[in-house]
């Protein structure tokens, strides 16, 4: 039985900074990974997708180069290439924090598959062979979630893919049904839809993204529908089954029942956590009724001295949360700090083209917290920046408190939205009011100074 100061169960985006830290602080510390350095973000999540996407992107614009005065040639997808670029970041980034992990001194780094065989007790089978046994009187779970498959009749019986296995395609499908309809299923199919597949999206809800205000979630079908991808609301599976080449899925959605076919399927209905063989029976470690780890505003789970990070926890599931949470622990354990998860700011970005972006409460969420507020609104058509570059799709929408001024929230749909909400998160976190933004020097042209026009007509 080896003796640690710290374990840590995943090498995610939240547990190798950790390692490291605690590492660097002297501490004897493990860090065991069962696949590969990284975690979901380096290998299967962010780095692989938005590389996909940049492709797709790419795709698109040489497409539509004459909108911009250029002649070229009709652009053709290679699969293997794009796969190949993909593979070379994700390895490139992989290697990175593998040697950054094995040269740390007092970090012992780990490959095989760890389990719990008793309080703070482990057993790691490794990747090598054999097993090894640890303990230590601090363990963090950064164990990180995979998808989860629905139980739709047939589905079991019929080849399909997940946001991972999709990432291995050796083919531009000729047609893809998704079943889902949130980040991951927008951001593919609309790559998928550019690279050249005939693309079907299906979602359960009755609204296309239902936690957006409706003006916000109207924007961005109108967009992806634009480019013939074919979204359907309201569905109720019904049941897939494989017919000659294709991939058939029945539903019903509006009272009416309907079959469509295609010759590839995926599933992208969200994720499940990583919990079912970490031997959590054996620890007093609670979890909920989906297997997510319980934990308090300090992460702490309910055994003493274990916690839990990242996607493992049912925060959400941002790659951001994860490092912040790295660096709630990072400062309460080394720094004597008392930080917390309580009312910390969730940005996200939706990678589609244009990217969706939001910071703070929706007009929905306002009004249904009855709050005195006030909206301001503004197309990307009526933004400098946009116009001169040909990225006028999208809007811009902010909620503010019309008593104290205060930005309430924003969602952008709009070319690098992700860095312009950014701006507004800023401001919110300096508590700087809305009406000193709309007349804040910002250089132009840039797609930040629409914060000025945004914010203009509410102090007319």
């Amino acid at each position: 039985m080896k003796k640690f100061d710290a374990i840590i169960i995943g090498s995610g985006q939240g547990g190798t900074p950790l390692a490291k830290a605690l590492a660097k602080a002297k501490w004897k510390t493990a860090l065991i990974e069962k696949e590969f350095a990284g975690g979901t973000c380096i290998n299967y999540g962010c780095t692989p997708t938005k590389t996909i996407i940049s492709c797709a992107k790419t795709a698109y614009n040489v497409k539509h180069a004459k909108e911009w005065g250029i002649n070229a040639v009709k652009p053709e997808a290679d699969i293997k290439a794009i796969m190949k670029f993909k593979n070379r970041i994700v390895n490139e980034s992989r290697n990175g924090l593998y040697d950054g992990l094995t040269s740390t001194p007092h970090l012992t780094y780990i490959e095989g598959e760890a389990r719990f065989t008793g309080f703070k007790e482990l057993s790691v089978a490794l990747n090598k062979g054999g097993t090894m046994q640890l303990k230590a009187e601090k363990i963090f779970l950064d164990v990180g979630t995979s998808p989860a498959i629905p139980a739709i009749d047939g589905l079991d019986k019929i080849d399909y893919y997940t946001s991972q296995s999709l990432l291995d395609l050796k083919e531009i499908p000729e047609s893809l049904i998704i079943i889902g309809g949130s980040y991951i299923a927008l951001e593919f199919g609309q790559a998928y839809s550019r690279f050249g597949s005939k693309v079907t999206m299906l979602e359960r809800s009755k609204d296309f993204l239902p936690r957006e205000d409706r003006d916000i979630a109207l924007c961005m079908q109108q967009i992806l529908e634009a480019e013939n991808i074919n979204i359907r609301t309201g569905v109720d599976l019904s049941g897939v089954k494989k017919s000659g080449r294709k991939i058939s899925v029945a539903f019903t959605a509006d009272n009416k029942t309907f079959a469509l076919s295609a010759t590839h399927l995926l599933v992208a209905t969200g994720r499940k956590p990583n919990t079912k063989n970490l031997g959590l029976e054996n620890t007093n470690v609670a979890t909920d009724e989906r297997g997510f780890i319980k934990v308090n505003d300090k992460l702490e789970t309910s055994a003493n001295g274990i916690y839990a990070i990242g996607d493992v926890t049912g925060e959400p599931q941002f790659t951001h949360i994860s490092y912040n949470d790295y660096i709630i622990l990072k400062e309460n354990l080394l720094n004597g700090q008392n930080n917390s998860t309580q009312n910390r700011q969730v940005p996200y970005c939706m990678f589609t083209d244009p990217q969706l972006a939001r910071i703070g409460i929706s007009e929905a969420e306002a009004r249904k917290q009855k709050l005195n507020y006030k909206v301001a609104t503004l197309s990307m058509k009526h933004v400098a920046r946009a116009r001169e570059t040909n990225h006028t799709k999208g809007m811009m929408k902010a909620v503010v408190d019309a008593d104290t001024k205060q930005i309430l929230g924003a969602a952008i749909i709009g070319e690098e939205a992700g860095e312009t909400i950014a701006a507004l998160q800023m401001a919110m976190m300096g508590k700087i009011p809305y009406t000193q933004l709309a007349e804040m020097i910002i250089a132009h042209p840039t797609y930040t100074e629409s914060i000025n026009n945004l914010f203009l007509p509410l102090i007319k």
